[in-house]
């Protein structure tokens, strides 16, 4: 193996042979790892943005909704901590979107665009990689969720399922926000535009309270709300009484954002003049 390596530099290098392109997967690996680094870099905001946040957010909901809504901390938690950890992780898809926006402001975009890789690499290894930031903000915030005395009816497979979903959801609206990036011409826009859309839907919808004691008009606008079919299937799943057609709904919103964003992603980046 180091043999044929060795013979194919020295023939690179006498100009006999062009260097390969790396593969897809090769490429995405590298931006994935890249996207980690700079994580790394900036230790301190990722643990007060995926660690401190969602369990602050937590008690927050818990000690002040806790009473009012369903009597007591201990009645109202088996409800709330499911829809607390889409709540955790939604408005952290916005950082696919700042981060690929952040690259073309820079001008990163322009060189990436002269090197002889797989072009969508760049974004798909960032989407990837933001994966992580969602799986360690849900961990925090269910960690803090058993502390407060809360317990899955569905078992620890239940809980491991239910954060699948939701990380699987996270994933998929992610494209939402990559394809806002693409089009911005500035971070900040990204982070702002985005959260105008982000908060009325989270809040317009399941995650504090039930929508069966809302009006029955605005409780039918909540439960076409993507975000509470997501938050549906993942209670469902967290209390093992989710039905096939609750998280083949919550499935089928997450397949529906990929299958439109994820190609529009990848078309207004490839596409994009600068």
């Amino acid at each position: 193996m180091n043999a044929g390596r060795q013979h194919q530099t020295e023939a690179i290098l006498r100009g006999r042979s062009a260097p390969g392109s790396p593969s897809a997967w090769s490429a995405t690996t590298a931006f994935l790892w890249r996207s980690l680094r700079h994580a790394k870099s900036q230790s301190f905001d990722f643990v007060l943005e995926v660690v401190v946040s969602p369990v602050l957010m937590l008690l927050i909901f818990t000690v002040l909704f806790g009473g009012a809504v369903a009597g007591s901390t201990e009645a109202y938690i088996p409800y709330l901590l499911p829809g607390v950890l889409v709540l955790t992780v939604v408005p952290m898809t916005v950082y696919s979107g700042t981060s690929i926006c952040s690259d073309i402001a820079k001008g990163v975009y322009n060189r990436f665009r002269t090197m002889p890789f797989w072009q969508p690499a760049s974004v798909l290894g960032l989407v990837v990689a933001d994966g992580l930031r969602y799986v360690v903000a849900l961990l925090a915030a269910f960690g803090a969720g058993l502390l407060l005395g809360f317990r899955p009816e569905g078992g620890m497979a239940g809980a491991v399922l239910s954060m699948l979903f939701i990380v699987l959801f996270a994933f998929s609206a992610s494209w939402i926000f990559s394809a806002i990036g693409v089009m911005a011409a500035r971070p900040e826009t990204v982070s702002g535009s985005s959260m105008i859309v982000v908060y009325p839907l989270l809040f317009a919808s399941n995650i504090l309270v039930d929508s069966a004691t809302m009006p029955p008009w605005i409780g039918r606008i909540v439960d076409w709300n993507p975000v509470s079919v997501a938050v549906s299937a993942a209670r469902g799943l967290m209390a093992g009484t989710a039905s096939a057609s609750v998280v083949a709904a919550g499935i089928g919103v997450c397949l529906l954002f990929v299958a439109v964003f994820a190609p529009l992603t990848f078309y207004l980046y490839l596409t994009k003049k600068q």
